[in-house]
């Protein structure tokens, strides 16, 4: 790095003499002041903003899904915005069957000491798509693998879109959807007997996974009957 790093000072940003940081009490269910990037959002990009909720004092403002690079690349560059730290990439699907699922990012403004929680709702029967915002946040990477692995959720523009907590050839689903069932869908012995067949120096190298250490750690008895496809135990 050329550049000498720089330590951003929580609060730098702010009017001098603004009061210091204090944790906030008695705050309604709904309502209640809203973060002032909310309106700096609606004044900027109109109808790409969906509505703003303050919940518990925490403000939520939707967005169209299209305009999820185009926000989230502003929120980081403004200066009147500067919101440096992307804390999560996640998700939400409803128990209604009718309700969208809602990409969530949760943003951070340590110079400002704001936060901001953005949505976009992707209604069910739509590709489950949107903009990658790891060309401007490169902590997404992972982020996103997880948001995708769990939820199925693609992220155009990113570089390495593939599983993180379950192995690629992983043929259930997406275990946190709401159609997914509760022990999967297949057995546990089903489940192990796929896990063991996987060739994982195909794509990791052993210090990254030791998947077959383990399976040669096996008794010799017990490899056999994995290798024959025997199912115990259900």
């Amino acid at each position: 790095m050329n550049q000498r790093f720089q330590v951003v000072q929580p609060g730098s940003a702010e009017a001098s003499g603004a009061s210091a940081p204090a944790t906030p009490k008695n705050l309604p269910n709904r309502g209640g002041e809203t973060n002032p990037s909310a309106g700096a959002l609606q004044q900027r990009f109109g109808g790409a903003v969906k509505r703003v909720d303050v919940v518990w004092g925490e403000t939520t403002v939707y967005i169209d899904g299209a305009s999820a690079l185009e926000v989230i690349t502003w929120l980081k560059d403004d200066p009147g915005q500067q919101y440096d730290y992307l804390s999560d990439v996640t998700a939400v699907e409803y128990r209604e069957a009718e309700a969208p699922i809602e990409v969530v990012w949760h943003l951070r403004s340590l110079p400002f000491r704001r936060f901001l929680r953005v949505k976009a709702q992707i209604p069910k029967g739509q590709p489950l798509e949107v903009d990658s915002v790891w060309p401007i946040f490169k902590s997404a990477d992972w982020l996103e693998r997880e948001c995708y692995d769990m939820f199925g959720i693609k992220f155009r523009g990113h570089p390495d879109l593939r599983r993180i907590l379950m192995w690629e050839q992983y043929k259930e689903g997406f275990p946190l959807r709401k159609d997914f069932p509760l022990r999967g869908r297949f057995s546990r012995s089903e489940q192990l007997r796929q896990a063991l067949a996987q060739n994982p120096e195909a794509k990791y190298s052993m210090e990254e996974l030791t998947i077959a250490d383990a399976f040669e750690d096996l008794p010799e008895s017990m490899r056999e009957r994995l290798k024959s496809g025997e199912r115990t135990g259900e």
